[in-house]
């Protein structure tokens, strides 16, 4: 019996991939996971969610991860199409890693109705959908380390040439620099999410 977990990292920020990620292990081996001290990536160190997330690849049956860049992410949001985008990339882990059944965090307010487009998208694959999922299933805790490791591992990479801060907007590193970036070059640079709103107010006013 295979399990899967889906989450995702960096829905929030305004800047960088929108991560998706998903891992299987049979179902009788999840307990290995909870040993690991697997859970919610938020509640971990970014040090322990390093080395977990080097377990958790040891031991995975499958994993998937898939990066949403933020042209994708704009042209989703235009068509006020996020939660959909979301579904698609999810559709996809669920079809690549091809499990019994998938655990998924949803984004959408309507749970049942995220799992259901989920399992149409992936040719009927049976989705159970949650809000929390991250916290309430060790398997999902375990994508969500994957998800944001990646996500961390792209900012980084992104950092090397530019003080943007975590990519939140309620970071003001972040904001500072996105804002003196457009001051200065009359354009967004191709890894800010031009269709959030917190930039949309800097091109506006500036």
């Amino acid at each position: 019996m295979q399990i899967c977990g889906i989450d995702d990292a960096g829905r929030g920020s305004m800047l960088g991939p929108l991560v998706i990620a998903g891992i299987t292990l049979n179902k009788k081996n999840l307990r290995k996971l909870s040993s690991l001290g697997v859970k919610d990536s938020k509640k971990l160190s970014p040090q322990l969610r390093e080395s977990l997330y080097k377990e958790i690849i040891a031991i995975a049956d499958n994993y998937y991860i898939a990066k949403i860049p933020p042209r994708s992410i704009d042209a989703s949001v235009k068509k006020h199409c996020l939660n959909g985008l979301e579904a698609k990339y999810m559709a996809k882990v669920v079809s690549k890693l091809n499990p019994d059944t998938s655990y998924v965090d949803s984004c959408d307010v309507n749970p049942k109705r995220f799992g259901k487009e989920i399992s149409q998208l992936s040719g009927n694959h049976k989705i159970k959908s949650y809000h929390h999922a991250d916290s309430r299933f060790v398997i999902v805790s375990a994508a969500s380390i994957l998800a944001k490791v990646t996500r961390d591992k792209a900012i980084a990479k992104l950092r090397k040439d530019h003080n943007l801060g975590s990519g939140y907007p309620s970071d003001s590193v972040t904001v500072k620099f996105v804002t003196k970036f457009y001051k200065k070059n009359h354009k967004m640079p191709n890894f800010v999410r031009k269709s959030w709103k917190p930039v949309q107010k800097i091109i506006l006013n500036n």
